[in-house]
């Protein structure tokens, strides 16, 4: 067991972690190459050690003793272009998320856990982008990563767990307000933080059918420098922005999926808590309600898989006239979240599947797509004196590879 658990921390810092367009807003979809291959379906569904962030209800399903551990390579293809400039594509068009996961069975009621994920984040990358594109050569990069003992009880077809979390976060951002280098770049450094929160879930098993229930909570991250970088954008008149954190939201879903033979039907539904995450809610962001739907052909040997997830974009366009309580005016608000932090994607498709060495390792693979979507938003020149339009263009590709030990 010791041996083990070096194991599965060994693994997760040697493949790092870094900024990623997460799927849904800034969330990504599904823990482990399984679920990501049903589009992150698994509230309602098991997929052993793998579980412990989706629900940790499951991972009751072990036999005896799991280990996971892998990564994806995702891929997000984001431009911009302001009215009249130039396009630029992002650099930051490459990032690694790893995974460690191991779920073990102490005796027929209790299970316990231990696992560290990357987890999301998000980053665009203009630096070198020519002045008429209107980027303020602009680099965001939010990191983010937990380490989680799940904990579960299970007797009768119920189970329920409570995963303690720690979460380490990273972020930078920079920008050249004026476009002119010489005059000096806004930026705050790398600003980290690690803050504690808790996953609970719950889950019932019988004739085929197992539901599930989970509930996340928020977790507040400090990223000193966040609101220095703001400061500039508030309002004449307004108080100074001091609010210096971006939270990971709290989230909550039900789960519910229906085996028979070969075949499993899943169906997940959670809700995304922006609006009420600090930093988040100050940038207008809205909740997102998300629809997961999977499907699962397994053998002895070897599974298939294929999923569709959909959640509409967190982010709309403001009015010009619009001012909020944080003292942001519609024009900064659209022009932040399209440039810096346009979590505008919809619509993700998966496919995915298992392939068993033998008895005790198999190998996950899974591939998800989500469409290019475009926005186009307001902004404001104060300089010119007159409105003009931003664009946005964002659509992503990710590979998740996967190792399964059992024992």
């Amino acid at each position: 067991m010791k041996k083990t658990i070096k194991l599965a921390v060994v693994a997760a810092l040697a493949l790092g972690t870094t900024s990623a367009f997460a799927t849904n807003g800034a969330a990504l979809i599904g823990m482990g190459a399984e679920a990501r291959g049903m589009a992150g379906t698994g509230i309602g569904m098991a997929h052993g050690a793998e579980s412990a962030l989706v629900n940790p209800a499951l991972i009751t399903s072990v036999k005896n003793t799991e280990i996971s551990f892998g990564g994806t390579f995702f891929m997000p293809d984001v431009s911009y272009a302001s009215q009249g400039g130039t396009t630029a594509d992002s650099d930051a068009d490459l990032s690694v998320i790893p995974e460690v996961s191991l779920a073990t069975k102490i005796n027929d009621n209790f299970y316990v856990g231990i696992g560290m994920w990357g987890t999301g984040g998000m980053g665009v990358d203009y630096r070198d982008a020519a002045a008429s594109a209107g980027t303020m050569n602009m680099v965001t990069n939010l990191q983010l990563m937990q380490f989680g003992v799940p904990l579960a009880y299970t007797t009768n077809g119920f189970s329920v767990a409570l995963t303690p979390i720690l979460q380490y976060g990273s972020l930078d951002i920079n920008y050249d307000m004026d476009g002119n280098p010489s005059n000096g770049v806004m930026g705050m450094g790398v600003a980290q933080d690690l803050e504690f929160g808790y996953n609970i879930g719950l889950a019932y098993e019988i004739s085929g059918f197992t539901v599930g229930a989970i509930y996340k909570s928020q977790i507040d991250m400090e990223y000193k420098g966040f609101a220095n970088l703001v400061q500039p954008f508030i309002n004449p008149g307004s108080p100074a922005y001091t609010n210096n954190k971006l939270s990971t939201p709290a989230e909550m879903g039900l789960g519910v999926s229906y085996a028979m033979a070969e075949h499993t039907f899943a169906l997940d539904y959670k809700q995304i808590k922006w609006s009420d995450a600090k930093g988040y809610e100050d940038f207008e962001w809205d909740d997102q309600n998300v629809i997961s739907l999977g499907y699962e052909y397994k053998t002895k040997g070897w599974a298939a898989r294929l999923g569709y997830n959909y959640a509409s974009s967190p982010i709309s366009q403001k009015s010009m006239a619009y001012n909020n309580s944080a003292g942001l005016n519609g024009d900064t608000i659209n022009m932040f979240n399209l440039l810096g932090f346009p979590g505008i994607v919809e619509s993700h498709y998966a496919v995915g599947g298992t392939y068993s060495l033998n008895e005790q390792t198999s190998v996950d693979l899974a591939f998800t797509y989500a469409p290019e979507k475009t926005e186009t938003y307001k902004a404001y020149n104060p300089t010119a004196g007159q409105e003009y339009e931003i664009t946005t263009k964002h659509s992503q590709t990710g590979v998740s590879a996967q190792l399964n030990y059992n024992f």
